[in-house]
C-alpha cells in the first residue's frame, strides 16, 4: 500500500512539475493563462462565453474548446455539481463562462448547461457533465487525460452525444 502511495505522490509531483513547465510557456497566442495558485488555466470563457465544440483527436471526435483543448468529464460528478475543488481543480481546471456557453462545430446547444461552483465562478455543462481540463493537455487535440483515474474516479473525454469516450479507446 505504502508503495501505492509513493508512485501516486511521485505521479502527483511530476504532474505539478509538468504544469510549471505549462506556465512557463503559455502566453496570449496558446490559449492559456497563469492562474492565482500557480496553474495553468485555459483563458476560454476567462472574459466572455466559453464556446464548445467537437474536435477531431487520437481518441476520435471528442468535445474541446474554442481552441481545440479537449474537455473532460469526471466519473465523480453524479449530477451538474462539480465535485473537483481546490487540487483537484488545480490539476483539472474547469471550463469556466461568463454569460450563456456557446455550442459550435457540431456541438449540441440543447446540451450546454452551468453550474455555479463553490467559488462562485459559473462552469460549463454538457448532457449534465461539468467540463474539466487536463493540465498535462498542452495543445489542441492532446488527451492525455483520458482515462486517468485522480481524485478519487476517472477522467474521460466526452462524445457531443454526451457519453464517455470509451477509456479504453
Amino acid at each position: 500500500m505504502r508503495r501505492i502511495t509513493l508512485l501516486i505522490g511521485a505521479g502527483l509531483i511530476a504532474v505539478a512539475a509538468l504544469a510549471a513547465v505549462v506556465v512557463g510557456c503559455a502566453g496570449s497566442s496558446s490559449g492559456y493563462s497563469s492562474g492565482a495558485n500557480g496553474s495553468t488555466v485555459p483563458a476560454s470563457g476567462s472574459s466572455g462565453p466559453a464556446v464548445v465544440g467537437v474536435g477531431h483527436t487520437s481518441l476520435g471526435p471528442v468535445l474541446v474548446d474554442g481552441y481545440g483543448r479537449t474537455l473532460y468529464l469526471f466519473e465523480n460528478d453524479t449530477s451538474t455539481a462539480s465535485t473537483c475543488a481546490g487540487d483537484c481543480a488545480t490539476f483539472w481546471p474547469p471550463l469556466i463562462t461568463v454569460g450563456k456557453p456557446v455550442a459550435r462545430n457540431g456541438a449540441l446547444a440543447s446540451e450546454l448547461g452551468t453550474t455555479e461552483r463553490t467559488d462562485g465562478k459559473t462552469e460549463v455543462s454538457y448532457h449534465g457533465h461539468p467540463l474539466y481540463y487536463y493540465v498535462g493537455d498542452t495543445k489542441a487535440g492532446d488527451t492525455t487525460g483520458q482515462g486517468l483515474d485522480l481524485f478519487g474516479a476517472e477522467w474521460t473525454a466526452i462524445s457531443a452525444a454526451g457519453t464517455e469516450i470509451d477509456a479504453g479507446s
